[in-house]
């Protein structure tokens, strides 16, 4: 396997770790492995028209991901601070692997709202739909990569 070959299966690997994982930036990486991908062979199976489909896609899912995470906390009725909490608590949760992402967020939201609001019962709502946004960024990040993925492989073997 030729070297650009190499360097396009490892960001679109660590890119799929990134649909999971908060700190990768997941999509984006997949996008450029399939860039390089496709430069690798100048563009002559996978052209511009496809890299400008995939690069629309990848930009999607970013305005998604950001769309989800700040609905999902408002829907709760979460302030700033269980924003920053839900981020700090998926940090934490990194260790921990999928148990520590998903209550991370939660038990992060939980207590910034706390924190800001002295409500018990207002940072347990933060907290779980910081947990329901996280969940439904990474089912939107895992689609939308799935669509990369197959429309490169579509102009790539068609």
């Amino acid at each position: 396997m030729e070297p650009l070959a190499l360097v396009a299966v490892a960001l679109v690997l660590v890119g799929l770790a990134g649909i999971v994982v908060p700190v990768l930036p997941g999509v984006p990486l997949v996008f450029a492995g399939l860039v390089v991908a496709a430069a690798s062979d100048g563009f002559e199976r996978v052209g511009w028209i496809t890299v400008a489909w995939l690069g629309a896609l990848t930009l999607v899912s970013l305005l998604l991901d950001v769309l989800t995470s700040g609905a999902a906390v408002r829907r709760g009725g979460g302030s700033r601070s269980s924003a920053i909490g839900a981020l700090l608590g998926a940090l934490a949760g990194l260790p921990f692997g999928i148990p520590g992402l998903v209550l991370g967020p939660l038990i992060g939201a939980g207590c910034g709202e706390y924190l800001a609001v002295r409500d018990l019962a207002r940072a347990g709502r933060a907290g779980l739909w910081a947990a329901a946004g996280l969940v439904a960024a990474v089912a939107a990040r895992f689609a939308i990569a799935a669509l990369l993925l197959t429309s490169f492989a579509a102009a790539w073997w068609l």
